[in-house]
C-alpha cells in the first residue's frame, strides 16, 4: 500500500482526539473500518504507530516521527491548495454528478457523502444491468461516472475512451439460506456445492465463462441457474430453491447468510470510470477517494470479512492496482447477487 495523505490525516486524528473511537467519530467513519486503515498503515510502515489500551491511543516512537513529518506536510499541502486556488481566482465546484450503476453496494453511500460534501450539486443515479451500456452512456457525455463491477481478470468496457480505476477487490461468497447444512462453515469449497441449484442476476458480464471455469477446476458442471433480479434471487436462496453467488460486501438479510469461498476462486473488482475529456474528469479523483473512503466505511458491517482482509492485504481497497487484468491471478469473478 502507498501512503497517501489522508493516511496522514487518520494518524493526526487519533494522535489528537488519543483514542481511535473518537478520531473515527471526528473522521465520520465507523471505529472498525478506521482500526482497519490504521493496521494497514501500520503494515505499510513497519510497526506499531500507537500503543493502545483502556486508557487511549499514545504514539510510539515510529508514531511520533510519522506525526513529525504529517503535521509538516498536511499545512504544506493545504496551503498548496490554496494559493492555487487563489491563482486561478476560485476553486471549481462540481455542479453535477450523474452516475451509472451495476447493483453496487456502495452507490448509495457514496451519493450521502457527496451530497454532504457539495449540497449545491445536483446528484443523479441511472440503473441498468448492462456495464457496456453505461460505458457508452459515460462516452456518449450522458452520465459523468460508471460504478460497475467486472470478472477479477477480466477488462472493463472498451471502445469508449473511458479511463478506469479500481475501487476495490473482492473475493466472491456464496449466499445461503441459515438453515442449508454448509452455513455453520466460515468457509464453503466449491465442490461441495456441486449438487446446487443457482441463481444469478442477468447482466453483460463474464457470468457463464468464469463461474462455468471455476466449476470446471473443482472438478463439476454446475446445475440449473436461474436468473433474477436482486430480491428475486434473495426470495429463491430464502425458498431454499438455489444458492447464489453474492459480493464480500453484500448487505446482511435476516435468514440468509454469506460465506466465504475456499481459496477465493472467484475474485470480484469494483472499478469506477470516466470520459478523461469530460467535465466530470475535473473532479474523479475525489469521487475515486470518495468511492475508497465509502468501501471502507461498509466494512464495518461485516466485522468477519474486515478480519479475513488483514490476512489478506491483497483483496481490499488497493490503490495502485491498474484496471486491467490481474497480474498472475488464477483466479476470475463473476455476476454477482
Amino acid at each position: 500500500m502507498n501512503l497517501e495523505l489522508r493516511h496522514l490525516r487518520v494518524v493526526c486524528a487519533i494522535a489528537e482526539t488519543g483514542s481511535v473511537t473518537k478520531a473515527a467519530s471526528t473522521l465520520g467513519l465507523a471505529q472498525p473500518a478506521l482500526t482497519a486503515q490504521l493496521q494497514r498503515i501500520e503494515r505499510a510502515l513497519g510497526g506499531p504507530l500507537f500503543e493502545r489500551d483502556r486508557r487511549g491511543a499514545r504514539p510510539t516512537a515510529l508514531g511520533e516521527l510519522v506525526l513529525a513529518r504529517a503535521r509538516v506536510l498536511l499545512p504544506a499541502m493545504q496551503g498548496l491548495q490554496d494559493e492555487a486556488a487563489r491563482l486561478a481566482g476560485a476553486g471549481p465546484t462540481p455542479a453535477r454528478y450523474r452516475f451509472g450503476g451495476v447493483n453496487s453496494p456502495i452507490l448509495g453511500r457514496l451519493v450521502h457523502r457527496l451530497a454532504a460534501a457539495h449540497p449545491q450539486a445536483q446528484i443523479t443515479t441511472y440503473a441498468s444491468w448492462s456495464a457496456d451500456e453505461l460505458a457508452q452512456l459515460v462516452g456518449g457525455g450522458r452520465l459523468d461516472y460508471a460504478l460497475v463491477g467486472v470478472c477479477g481478470d477480466a477488462v472493463p468496457p472498451a471502445g469508449y475512451g473511458l479511463a478506469w480505476r479500481e475501487v476495490a477487490l473482492e473475493p466472491v461468497q456464496v449466499l445461503l439460506p441459515e438453515q442449508h447444512p454448509m452455513a455453520d462453515h466460515d468457509e464453503v469449497r466449491l465442490v461441495d456445492l456441486r449438487a446446487e441449484q443457482w441463481v444469478a442476476a442477468p447482466g453483460d458480464g463474464c457470468f457463464g465463462d468464469c463461474f462455468a471455469a471455476a466449476c470446471a477446476r473443482a472438478g463439476f458442471t454446475p446445475r440449473k441457474v436461474y436468473e433474477a433480479d436482486v430480491r428475486g434471487c434473495i426470495d429463491l436462496v430464502e425458498a431454499g430453491a438455489a444458492v447464489a453467488l453474492c459480493q464480500a460486501t453484500f448487505r446482511p438479510v435476516p435468514g440468509l447468510v454469506t460465506r466465504r469461498l475456499a481459496g477465493a476462486p472467484l475474485r470480484w473488482r469494483l472499478l469506477l470510470g470516466w470520459h478523461p475529456d469530460s467535465a466530470g474528469a475535473s473532479f474523479a479523483e475525489e469521487v475515486l477517494e470518495a468511492a475508497v473512503a465509502v468501501y471502507d466505511d461498509s466494512l464495518a458491517t461485516h466485522p468477519d470479512y474486515l478480519a479475513w482482509l488483514l490476512r489478506h492485504p491483497d483483496f481490499g481497497v488497493r490503490r495502485s492496482a491498474p484496471a486491467g487484468p490481474l497480474a498472475g491471478g488464477a483466479g476470475s469473478g463473476v455476476r454477482t447477487a
